[in-house]
């Protein structure tokens, strides 16, 4: 055996750097380059389309929200006037608002109280239990509906369009 037959001085240039092989290896280089480009712009178109649908859910999003925050503030309006008219026609524990010529059935139906006419700049005619009285802001009218009960009316506040006042009963502990 001969050792010059792996000698590479002496032994043929192998084929990987003929011509041919070299042209291969350029080919599946340049290949491989063209091959990958398109992938990446494969890739690429797809990112660019996820990219532009989620713009567009985004703003489809932000139009539901501005629709929502429209209707909430429309409904918050709507229930603030609803419980303006609530409040309104069932006052507070005690206070009522009484219109001019209007009539209420107070402190569990033991007083009939009554504004006649429009109020005045210095006070307003009240009818308490079919008795007339002119009253102003801070009067305090005493009234006995029975023997055993004691009512208090107090005027709080009156303008041109209603007057405020509160009712309280209690036992009489005179009696």
């Amino acid at each position: 055996m001969s050792t010059r037959q792996y000698d590479p001085v002496t032994t043929r240039r192998s084929r990987l750097w003929s011509p041919a092989g070299i042209v291969l290896v350029l080919f599946i280089m340049v290949s491989g380059y063209f091959w990958g480009r398109q992938f990446n712009a494969r890739d690429i178109q797809q990112r660019d389309a996820a990219i532009q649908q989620l713009q567009s859910d985004a703003q489809r999003l932000a139009a539901d929200i501005a629709d929502q925050n429209a209707t909430l503030t429309a409904l918050r309006a709507e229930l603030s006037s609803t419980k303006a008219t609530l409040d309104a026609i069932t006052p507070s524990l005690n206070i009522y608002n009484i219109n001019p010529n209007q009539s209420l059935i107070a402190a569990d139906g033991r007083l009939t109280i009554g504004m006649i006419g429009s109020p005045g700049n210095e006070g307003i005619d009240l009818n308490v239990n079919g008795k007339q009285q002119k009253v102003a802001a801070g009067d305090v009218i005493h009234v006995s509906p029975d023997p055993s009960t004691a009512c208090q009316v107090q005027i709080q506040s009156f303008d041109m369009f209603k007057a405020q006042f509160t009712v309280s009963c209690a036992a009489d502990k005179t009696g």
